[in-house]
């Protein structure tokens, strides 16, 4: 269970489509991945490509994140997520200031 000051989303496009919308196995290998190396405090994956898992935005906030450069940031994430990039077209990857030190939120 997660505690309140932690919050994970699994965006789902607001259009109406044929396909699932239920988590697909993809996105909880990016949730998973991430949720173990960067404990972040908050953590958005969304499948952006209309359901055919080529395209993925992410938003995460993870105090192992402090001090780092925004390169560096996302080399770290492109890193955890080396495998799964390797098979789809794009990914799209945002960092957020850990809410204790911004009021930036989703």
């Amino acid at each position: 269970m997660l505690s309140l000051t932690r919050r994970i989303v699994v965006s789902r496009p607001s259009w109406p489509r044929a396909l699932s919308t239920s988590v697909t196995d993809m996105e909880k290998a990016i949730i998973s991945k991430l949720t173990e190396r960067f404990s972040p405090t908050e953590l958005a994956v969304q499948d952006v490509s209309g359901g055919c898992g080529a395209f993925f935005a992410i938003k995460v906030a993870s105090e192992k994140f402090r001090g780092l450069p925004t390169v560096k940031q996302h080399m770290l994430v492109t890193e955890v997520l080396k495998k799964e990039i390797g098979g789809i077209h794009g990914l799209q990857v945002r960092r957020l200031q850990c809410a204790a030190t911004t009021t930036n939120r989703f």
